[in-house]
């Protein structure tokens, strides 16, 4: 199987395109010529630099405005058609890539005749050519179109391309493409595409996303394909304009989206090869282990009394470090105030920060086999006598990701390498019973990459993006979770530096998690009790509430519960969800507590402007003291 990329995706010049596709572990590339003609050097040093880096160039691409001509406009299409050719030959490229022509003039009735001539001038040459539809051409605008000139050609050098995105982004189906003949289908591109309900076929420069990213069935598409007898590359179209801005980290990112989309596939249908041997499933994540927290003295005593305030217990102390683990219910957060290590760089460039994440899955090494082979660094540190070596890989942004199993001794890490502390006087627990989800706030242009990330890594399902109005701008949020619900990540992308999120990322110098919430099963009961311990919660204006009881017809008292509480309430059809927001501690970090009843499945998202708002207002009260 060849997997190939166009270059026109991937940014920097030439050399640097080259050197990232290769890095990325793509096999073939599609040269746009526009990188080609921007290149000092010659077509047949390209070709020894990307045979160096062990690619191939499989496709030139574009070729437009062929067909149809008539007079010298024709002689000169005929002229630029055999200077392509030669140019190939160069480069040992082996198909050109016919855009249908978009030109007023180009005659219908000359189509066939001069594709038919193009045939046996490409294979004199011994290369070959493939028609693709475009949306905005002139008479070629569907495959179907493309198809019944290719067979009116009838010619072994010149077949057919399709790309997903001008296939499907109109709302169509892949069966309708069960009778294309595979020896006819000399190259498939895959582009993804948000669901809209009208068609945007002819949008893939503002819409084209990386496979996964999207909502077209990508999947299907490929099956067909596969068992039609497709045998060619597949490879990722350009992306749209908005989504590759300044986004080196694309080429890594297309590479996971295309081997994982084949993958998949490839698992249940027999016609289509492995992309990668022995690679592993995704990694079904059945919960958060733990969270750990980077800090020094300072941050440590702001982080851990606000742990108390919600009950938590310091119950264990590392046997030869400065971490420490603190419990309530299911949920384990480090405190790591280390002077050297991993959790102290993390600390030097970040200030406090959430360091590292421990996932519980069902084979560690496996998850680590996959996350590796999709191009994450492993992550390592030294591992003195006496610890365990759990495996981990460094994710989007340098974070790190812990794997617990219990194929082996990682889910005992805290009796092998915690000793219990002194018993001591602390609040009984509040009732929080586990992580609910964890939120990271990224760049826009960081956001694809960080979903790429994890849906190719772990079996997680993304929801559609919500726009959270901040009152300084707008935050894009995008949810994930596990099958079951049991791991749930929000990303968040910031845009404005004047929005929480946007503050919040400039405080960090880059991406992290900017809140956790944590689930109880009944949150009036845990108000109650954080009530007792003074945790300081998120203050609500009263006109929230006398909007709450109007919009959902809540009782007076169920009001009154929620308003003395600063609890929030959202409902849908499925169920109810209640939320409290603790104060902003360390760089606008801060803590949630949430319930769910019913199937309710969201996060809250009409309560959203208002948690931002008081957010803000909490920061300039104090500022302003």
């Amino acid at each position: 199987m060849s997997l190939c990329v166009a270059t026109t995706s991937v940014p920097g010049d030439l050399s640097a395109k080259l050197e990232a596709i290769a890095a990325a572990g793509f096999a073939a590339v599609e040269l746009h010529e526009p990188d080609l003609m921007g290149y000092a050097g010659t077509a047949k040093e390209v070709a020894k630099t990307a045979k160096a880096l062990g690619l191939r160039i499989e496709v030139l691409q574009p070729f437009h405005d062929f067909e149809g001509q008539i007079g010298e406009a024709r002689s000169c299409a005929f002229a630029r058609l055999e200077q392509k050719l030669d140019l190939m030959n160069e480069l040992g490229a082996k198909t050109l890539l016919i855009g249908a022509s978009a030109s007023r003039n180009a005659a219908p009735d000359q189509i066939v005749e001069d594709f038919s001539e193009l045939a046996e001038i490409t294979a004199a040459k011994g290369l070959r050519a493939a028609l693709i539809a475009l949306p905005w051409a002139r008479h070629i605008t569907k495959e179907t179109q493309a198809l019944e000139v290719v067979n009116a050609v009838d010619h072994p050098s010149f077949g057919l391309a399709l790309n997903s995105f001008f296939s499907l982004a109109d709302g169509s189906q892949a069966a309708r493409l069960r009778d294309v003949p595979g020896e006819k289908l000399f190259h498939v591109q895959l582009s993804d595409a948000p669901g809209f309900d009208f068609d945007i076929s002819g949008l893939k420069s503002q819409f084209g996303l990386l496979p996964g990213q999207g909502d077209l069935n990508l999947e299907s598409f490929v099956r067909v394909l596969a068992r039609a007898g497709y045998q060619g590359p597949w490879s990722l179209a350009r992306v749209s304009d908005a989504m590759q801005a300044g986004r080196p980290a694309y080429a890594r990112d297309g590479f996971r989206a295309l081997v994982s989309l084949l993958d998949a596939v490839a698992s249940t249908e027999p016609a289509l090869k492995k992309p990668l041997k022995d690679l592993p499933s995704r990694g079904y994540p059945s919960g958060f282990e733990f969270l750990e927290f980077a800090v020094d003295a300072e941050s440590k005593d702001q982080l851990t009394q606000t742990l108390s305030a919600m009950c938590f217990r310091r119950e264990r102390r590392h046997v030869s470090k400065s971490v420490e683990l603190w419990r309530q219910g299911a949920v384990n957060i480090v405190v790591n105030s280390e002077s050297s290590g991993f959790a102290a760089d993390a600390f030097a460039a970040h200030g406090p920060t959430v360091c590292d994440m421990g996932l519980r899955v069902r084979d560690a090494d496996a998850a680590v086999a996959r996350a590796t082979a999709l191009g994450a660094p492993v992550f390592q540190q030294p591992v003195g006598t006496g610890e365990l070596d759990i495996p981990a890989i460094q994710g989007v942004g340098g974070n790190v990701v812990h794997f617990i199993d219990e194929k082996s001794d990682l889910h005992r890490v805290w009796d092998i390498e915690f000793d219990p502390v002194s018993k001591t006087q602390a609040a009984p627990p509040a009732g929080l019973r586990r992580i609910d989800h964890v939120a990271q706030t990224m760049r826009y242009q960081e956001m694809q990459s960080w979903l790429t990330y994890y849906t190719t890594t772990f079996e997680m399902e993304k929801a559609p993006v919500v726009d959270v109005a901040d009152p300084s701008g707008v935050v894009l949020s995008q949810a994930l979770s596990s099958p079951e619900g049991e791991v749930r990540l929000n990303l968040n992308g910031a845009g404005e530096r004047r929005t929480f999120a946007g503050a919040f990322l400039a405080d960090q110098f880059g991406a992290g998690v900017q809140h956790v919430a944590f689930h109880s099963d009944d949150i009036f009961e845990t108000s109650a009790r954080l009530k007792e311990v003074g945790f300081s919660r998120l203050a609500m204006p009263a006109n929230y509430y006398a909007d709450l009881a109007v919009r959902f017809g809540l009782s007076k008292d169920m009001t009154t519960d929620l308003r003395e509480g600063q609890i929030l309430y959202d409902r849908d059809a499925a169920g109810e969800y209640f939320q409290i927001y603790g104060t902003p501690i360390f760089n606008g970090f801060f803590f949630e507590i949430v319930e769910r009843r019913g199937g309710y499945q969201g996060y809250g998202a009409r309560n959203a402007p208002i948690r931002l708002a008081a957010q803000l207002r909490f920061l300039q009260e104090g500022q302003a003291a």
